[in-house]
C-alpha cells in the first residue's frame, strides 16, 4: 500500500494520542480509503493496536512500523476472546503508559460494543477518545448502490442486529413496531438467524415479497450483493453458499440498485 502523509492540520495540529490513553476508533467497513484522518493519525501514534477480524488487513499496513498489534476478533460461532478479557487487556496496556489504539470495524458505537469497552475504561480511570468510524449500515449499502434513506421512498430508517448477548435471535425486540413503522429495515450479524427473523417480520405484517438484498464483504474487492425477497432470503442466501459478513437491507431502497449500482469491484 502506498504511503499516506497527514496534510497539515486546518485550524491547528492533529489530537496526540498520548501515553496511557485508548482510542476507540472506528475503521469502516472494509475499503482502507473510507478511514477518517483522526483514524489514519491514530495509527501512525499508536504504541499498540488491539484490532478486531472485521478490521482490513491493508490498514493495519498504516501502523508504525514498531507498533504491537493484537487481534482480538469476536466472530459467532468461532473460538473469540470474551469481551471482559478485551475491555481488561486496554486498562492493564493503558496503565503501562502504552498509547493504545482499539481498532474496530465499522463504528465503535454502532453494534461495536465500543460503548462497553469505554465504560470499562471510565469505571477505571482510563483517559479515552472516541473516533467515529463509518458503519457498514451506511457504507455498505452505499457501496451496493442502496441509499440508507431516499426522499421519494423511505423517511425512516432502522438498524438492528441478528442477535441478542445470548447468540439467540432477539426476543426484546418489537417486531410489530418495526416491520410496520420502518420502511427501511437494516440488519447487523442476521445471517445466521435470518429464517427467523424473516419469519417474525412476516407475521408481524412485511410482505413476504419485499425487496432484499444482502451486501458480503462490503466496499472490498470480494464484494457480493444477494438481491431476494423476504420469504426467500434464508434459503438463497444458503443455495449460494454466502457467508458473513453481511449486512441485509430489507425495503423499497434496494430496488433503487438498478439505477445506482456504481461500484464493480473488479474495476475499482
Amino acid at each position: 500500500m502506498n504511503d499516506i502523509s497527514l496534510p497539515p492540520h486546518p485550524t491547528g495540529q492533529w489530537p496526540e494520542l498520548a501515553p496511557g490513553w485508548v482510542w476507540l476508533v472506528g475503521a469502516g467497513p472494509g475499503d482502507p480509503g473510507l478511514l477518517t484522518l483522526n483514524a489514519l493519525s491514530a495509527l501512525r501514534q499508536a504504541d499498540v493496536i488491539v484490532y478486531d477480524a472485521l478490521v482490513e488487513p491493508a490498514i493495519l499496513e498504516w501502523a508504525r512500523a514498531d507498533a504491537e498489534l493484537i487481534p482480538a476478533g469476536k466472530r459467532g460461532g468461532r473460538p473469540s476472546p470474551k469481551q471482559r478479557d478485551i475491555s481488561l487487556t486496554l486498562v492493564e496496556l493503558a496503565r503501562a503508559g502504552r498509547r493504545v489504539l482499539r481498532l474496530k470495524g465499522g463504528d465503535p458505537f454502532v453494534f461495536g460494543r465500543g460503548g462497553e469497552e469505554a465504560e470499562t475504561l471510565a469505571d477505571s480511570d482510563v483517559p479515552f477518545r472516541i473516533i467515529p468510524g463509518i458503519s457498514a449500515g451506511i457504507g455498505g449499502l452505499a457501496y451496493a448502490g442502496i441509499p440508507a434513506t431516499h426522499r421519494d421512498v423511505n423517511q425512516t430508517l432502522t438498524f438492528l442486529t441478528g442477535h441478542d448477548h445470548t447468540g439467540k435471535a432477539p426476543h426484546a425486540v418489537n417486531w410489530a413496531a418495526i416491520a410496520t413503522g420502518s420502511q427501511v429495515i437494516v440488519i447487523y450479524m442476521g445471517m445466521k438467524h435470518l429464517d427467523e427473523i424473516a419469519a417474525k417480520l412476516i407475521a408481524a405484517g412485511r410482505s413476504a415479497d419485499e425487496p432484499v438484498a444482502i451486501v458480503i464483504r462490503a466496499t472490498t474487492d470480494d464484494q457480493t450483493v444477494l438481491e431476494t425477497t423476504l420469504s426467500a432470503a434464508a434459503k438463497e442466501v444458503g443455495e449460494a453458499g454466502l457467508l458473513a459478513p453481511a449486512i441485509i437491507c430489507i425495503g423499497r431502497a434496494v430496488g433503487l440498485r438498478d439505477k445506482l449500482n456504481w461500484f464493480n469491484p473488479a474495476k475499482s
